[in-house]
């Protein structure tokens, strides 16, 4: 506010699309509701009693309910993944391991579910999260805080990006913790990644759940800690509260993680922190439209020219074409617009708001299943330096510029 390794069995937190077609030169088969509905119930299921878990346990724990779920998730997606490589070590030894095959029949069976929920369900969060976002609300902020949020957002985005370059790390895993450290953390990354994909192969999607759960796990480790580091840095510096609050906005990934810091200071710095970061998630819209319209752009330049000649048939056929802007994008940003006439009234934008939180952390815990915490380890070193880095240009960056702007 905001999932990796297919060994027995595929992961359940993949962000993939479940209905993806082996090939793309003929249309995929209609399927009738009720057996997908057959083999997705499991997986849903899982979701569904992980996020009531994790919305009783926010109440009692002081980390919002995202957060929880996306660490749940994680610890079972670890613990799964643990158990599949055992049970391949032990099968390459001739031993048998029942404990690894009934985690490889969980995985399997819950995959469906845990894949639409990873994508289905946490896009119709993205559109939902429009209806918390009022133009007039954010313009309040004036040309100042709009300025400390629009250099933030810049100067973050394009570092970190520069950054993974030179860290050698890979490109869409720079482009997903770009996004979720400039914008708003686990919505911003999923959005994203609804745009750059993850491939028709098997490599490809395996690359693809590796980035988004490398850059789930950053945005979770360093939005966690701002919670407990900004407020004590704004006391420190002696920052008045509207200031601390506009930086802390304009620098903490979740929304939760930002209502927590900035309530942790005042209830003055908290609503100034609020908009602030509603500011930073308007910017989601155009910044995953224009990377949309840049990998469209790179498709219809790497098309080869020699599978229409070969096939004798039009490109558009044997090639899938990418949209370059995703439904859900133009869903947020109507979304944002009807909230920003005013019409909708007080409870029903109550509602809507406990309804995106529910749909985030069923889609939390989907995502946080693909993380696998041994293979993060082993390969995500690199990954960890940039995020380490981004934290520090995205706190430094916004911190000057309150300073010298407010």
């Amino acid at each position: 506010m905001t999932p990796t390794n297919d060994l027995a069995a595929p992961t359940p937190g993949a962000t993939r699309a479940p209905d993806r077609p082996a090939t793309t030169g003929s249309p995929a088969p209609t399927e009738s509701p009720a057996p997908w509905i057959r083999r997705a119930a499991p997986g849903l299921a899982f979701c569904a009693v992980a996020t009531l878990v994790a919305y009783l346990l926010a109440q009692v724990v002081p980390l919002s309910p995202l957060v929880l779920s996306l660490l749940v998730g994680a610890v079972v997606g670890s613990l799964l993944g643990s158990l599949r490589r055992a049970g391949g070590v032990s099968a390459a030894v001739g031993q048998g391991n029942g404990v690894a095959r009934r985690a490889a029949a969980l995985t399997s069976r819950t995959q469906e579910g845990t894949r639409w929920t990873a994508t289905r369900v946490l896009r119709a969060g993205v559109v939902l999260l429009g209806l918390q976002l009022s133009l007039p609300e954010v313009l309040a902020l004036g040309w100042r805080g709009l300025a400390v949020v629009g250099i933030t957002v810049a100067v973050t985005f394009s570092a970190t990006l520069a950054l993974g370059r030179a860290l050698r790390v890979p490109r869409v895993t720079s482009l997903l913790v770009a996004t979720g450290f400039s914008i708003c953390g686990a919505a911003a990354i999923s959005a994203m990644q609804g745009v750059v994909g993850s491939g028709d192969d098997e490599e490809s999607r395996r690359e693809a759940d590796d980035a988004v759960a490398t850059a789930l796990a950053l945005v979770t480790i360093f939005g966690s800690l701002a919670i407990f580091v900004l407020p004590w840095l704004a006391g420190l510096l002696g920052l008045a509260d509207d200031r601390a609050g506009l930086w802390i906005g304009a620098s903490v990934q979740e929304v939760a993680q930002v209502v927590t810091a900035g309530g942790a200071v005042s209830a003055a710095a908290l609503a100034t922190a609020t908009v602030s970061k509603l500011a930073r998630v308007v910017l989601l819209a155009p910044l995953v439209a224009g990377a949309g319209v840049l990998r469209a752009r790179r498709e219809r330049v790497a098309r080869p020219a020699d599978v229409e000649v070969a096939a004798g048939t039009p490109a558009a056929s044997v090639t899938r074409r990418t949209p370059p802007v995703p439904l859900f994008v133009v869903g947020f940003l109507v979304a944002v617009l009807v909230r920003s006439t005013g019409v909708l009234p007080a409870s029903v934008i109550e509602v809507t708001t406990m309804v995106t939180t529910l749909l985030f952390t069923a889609a939390m815990f989907a995502m946080g299943l693909g993380v696998d915490a041994a293979h993060l380890v082993r390969t995500g070193r690199r990954a960890l330096v940039l995020g380490t880095a981004s934290a520090t240009v995205v706190i430094g960056t916004s911190l000057v510029a309150v300073l010298l702007l407010t």
